[in-house]
């Protein structure tokens, strides 16, 4: 229930004072200790991308998202031009700081800057980055780059409900269900009903706090492997918030 009323007793939303529209996300670097992520460029990241992408050999990373497999380097560099060189959605690109490669991508979309409110979508991490810390740490990136950085209120996830890879993903980075929005759009010849997730800037510092601890060299053995997993971490932290 509001604790906020109107003249006439009515429940209203609490009061957002001296609000300024947020910047937009175009030309946006962001550097992490594993990786990090700038506008996709067709001639720089084009070539390591489809190297990278090739790795997934029955392409089934590509099920849930309106285009792909992309057969030729020719193919994914006429989708790049023709799809993501756009300030809606904007893309980037996830180099591997070890390598210098680009391995992955992800943009943000439905960008809002005048409410505040911005979709984190068209992620395509190939093989080399998945079940890896550098994953969790580019997305993290762009986390902190939309709350931190330009101040924006609401950072948004959505997905094909039947992406249960997506949605457990979601909630691993502590995004909150909110619902699922049925026969929201069609891809691919069938029908897509759309999970939503978000983050608000008032969960994020909770948030923020439980990355950079997940994220400590600390947290992990000589074989890589975790020592507290993120997934029970964002569970605790956030639960009291929600």
């Amino acid at each position: 229930m509001s604790e906020y009323h109107n003249d006439l007793g009515q429940p209203i939303g609490f009061p957002v004072e001296n609000w300024q529209p947020c910047e937009h996300p175009r030309g946006a670097q962001m550097q992490g200790r594993l990786c990090r992520l700038e506008p996709i460029d067709i001639d720089a990241h084009a070539s390591d991308l489809f190297d990278a992408f090739s790795k997934d050999r029955d392409q089934g990373n590509w099920t849930y998202l309106p285009y792909g497999p992309f057969g030729t380097e020719e193919e994914l560099r006429t989708w790049i031009f023709s799809a993501c060189l756009s300030d809606d959605p904007c893309f980037f690109s996830v180099i591997d700081n070890s390598s210098g490669k680009a391995v992955g991508i992800a943009s943000y979309l439905r960008i809002e800057p005048a409410m505040g409110v911005i979709e984190v979508g068209h992620i395509h991490f190939s093989p080399l980055m998945q079940g890896k810390p550098i994953s969790t740490e580019a997305m993290y990136l762009m986390m902190r780059q939309v709350f931190d950085v330009w101040g924006y209120r609401r950072y948004e996830w959505k997905c094909d409900s039947l992406n249960q890879p997506s949605c457990n993903a979601a909630r691993r980075l502590g995004f909150m269900f909110e619902g699922i929005f049925r026969q929201a759009t069609m891809y691919k010849k069938r029908n897509r009903d759309t999970a939503w997730f978000s983050i608000l800037d008032r969960e994020w510092p909770t948030v923020k706090a439980v990355f950079e601890s997940w994220l400590d060299p600390a947290n992990f053995d000589a074989d890589g492997h975790q020592r507290t997993s993120l997934s029970a971490a964002m569970r605790e932290a956030l639960s009291p918030l929600r």
